[in-house]
This record gives C-alpha cells, sequence and structure tokens, in this order.
C-alpha cells in the first residue's frame, strides 16, 4: 500500500509540474484558499500585527542555473555578512510598518492591482473583509521589502495566497508567508542585505536525495540566544556550479508547507539522512555590520 501512495505522489508531483503554468496556478490558488478557509493563518486582528513579519514566497519560471530556462523555480535571497543570519537562504520580507504598509495596501485595493487580480480577492473582501483588510497589510510589506531587497517589481508579482506562519526560533515573532507568481522578471538587483539570489528548480526541491540532517555548533557567546532550542534540523541542499547553499530553519519548513500543500510532498525523516555538521560564526546573530 505504501509503495502504491508513493508511485501516486511521484505521479501527481510529475503530473503537476508538466502540466503548465496556468494550470499550475489555478491549483495553487485553489489549494491556498481553501486552507486558508478552514485554518485561521492570519492575525486576528490588524494591531496584533505589530512586531510581527511579512515576507514574499516569490515562484517564477525563470531559473538561472536551470538547463531549461522556463522551468518553475522558487526564487531566494541569501542574506550577506552585514546582516544577522549571514549565509542563510530566505524569502524577502520583514518587519511590519503598520502605519507605512497600511497606507500601500490601500493602494493595492484599487482596480487591476497586484492583489485584486486574485481570483479569490471579491469573495474574500465580501465574506472576509477583516481578513482582507489584514491580507493587505501583510502583501504590502512583503511587496515594500522585496523591493527594498531585491527590486522586485510590485507591479508584476500576482497574489496567489497565504501559508500558514512560522515562529521564529530564536525570537518572539511570526512570519506570515504570502505567495507570488512572478511571470516576467529575470533580473534582480540585491541591496547590502542581500549577497545573491538563488533560484531552486521545484523539480529538485521534490527529489528526497537533496535533503540532509543539519547539525549546529554553537559558540559559546551565544549559547544564550539558542538555549532550549534544538540544535538538529532537517535541510535541503542546493547545489550548482560546485558550490553548495544550505536551506534549513523557518524558511526551509516555509517551504515544506507549500510541498506539502501543493505538491503532496513529505521530506524524508532527518534521522535517515546524512549528517551535514556546521559551526555558526560568533556575527551569526549580530552581522559584521553591528560588531564592526
Amino acid at each position: 500500500m505504501e509503495k502504491n501512495d508513493a508511485t501516486f505522489q511521484k505521479q501527481q508531483k510529475k503530473m503537476l509540474l508538466n502540466a503548465g503554468n496556468d494550470k499550475l496556478i489555478r491549483h495553487i490558488q485553489l489549494t491556498l484558499y481553501n486552507h486558508k478557509v478552514q485554518k485561521e493563518i492570519l492575525p486576528r486582528n490588524v494591531e496584533d500585527m505589530l512586531n510581527q513579519s511579512a515576507v514574499l514566497f516569490p515562484v517564477g519560471p525563470k531559473c538561472n542555473y536551470s538547463d531549461n530556462p522556463g522551468e518553475l523555480c522558487l526564487i531566494l535571497n541569501k542574506r550577506s555578512k552585514k546582516v544577522k543570519q549571514a549565509g542563510d537562504l530566505c524569502c524577502p520580507g520583514g518587519g511590519v510598518s503598520l502605519g507605512l504598509d497600511k497606507f500601500l495596501s490601500k493602494l493595492l485595493t484599487f482596480p487591476f492591482s497586484p492583489l485584486t487580480r486574485w481570483i479569490f480577492w471579491t469573495k474574500c473582501r465580501s465574506h472576509h473583509p477583516g481578513d482582507a483588510r489584514k491580507l493587505a497589510i501583510l502583501y504590502a510589506t512583503s511587496l515594500r521589502e522585496s523591493f527594498e531587497e531585491m527590486r522586485l517589481n510590485p507591479l508584476g508579482a500576482n497574489f496567489m495566497g497565504v501559508l500558514p506562519p512560522q515562529q521564529l526560533m530564536t525570537r518572539n515573532r511570526y512570519i506570515f508567508p504570502m505567495v507570488a507568481w512572478i511571470p516576467r522578471q529575470k533580473r534582480f538587483f540585491p541591496n547590502w542585505e542581500v549577497e545573491k539570489i538563488v533560484h531552486l528548480p521545484f523539480r529538485d526541491l521534490l527529489k528526497p536525495d537533496n535533503y540532509a540532517a543539519f547539525e549546529l555548533s554553537i559558540p559559546e557567546d551565544q549559547e544564550m540566544s539558542f538555549n532550549g532550542h534544538p540544535r538538529f534540523f532537517p535541510c535541503y541542499l542546493h547545489h550548482v556550479e560546485g558550490d553548495t547553499e544550505v536551506l534549513w530553519g523557518a524558511t526551509y519548513r516555509i517551504v515544506m508547507d507549500f510541498l506539502g500543500l501543493i505538491f503532496g510532498f513529505t521530506p524524508p525523516d532527518a534521522g535517515s539522512l546524512p549528517v551535514i555538521k556546521w559551526e555558526l560564526d560568533k556575527d551569526y546573530m549580530t552581522g559584521i555590520r553591528a560588531s564592526a
């Protein structure tokens, strides 16, 4: 029975990846909207957004590191050494600036804006006006931060839905991921916070052989930041041009939520995977800009 289930999941993933962008986008939108309706995954009220974060989960058909230039990819940032958690792969985004993002969210509700092009916007605003206001603010945050970090064109991002929030390991803050389709933008221009842009092909993300276990070695002066938190994590390894990028932590969990919901993918159990050991740099929690 398990073998049949695995075969079915493999066929389902292949079918979705080969279905064409229009069908896949429709599938993503329907799946994420139905999941949102079933679960409370937005803040209970607008004021709860203070001290919270929103990130963009950018999906696009242009992948720099693929034999197929039109292959479906996830577009991530690699954090520079000038910021906290340097070297980590992450979705573009940051903290909610309630006053500014409330203003920007009103622009997103104009006709033909990036949010109103969403197929469920009219239904959401009519049946769940509170959710619509919160969604607009969070999406505004993710677009504003994405423009700042990588010059992502906000007018070219088509909203597709929201993923479950993730709590940060070392801070009492939640991340709200906003999924967007980026159909045309091929070039991005990272600011000082970003070392480079990394494209992860979904075909590779769906291969169990690309996963490993990540074991952290914590310097003594950073023990307090990680006190009580696990040191052993599942991770995804992205091999490109002789280099390997490691996806782990909150962004890994966001990606796994997306793969599980959209493709029915379950990553291998970490206990059965090869172990990669990594010692945190002394500036990991501060960035060299803060410690200089």
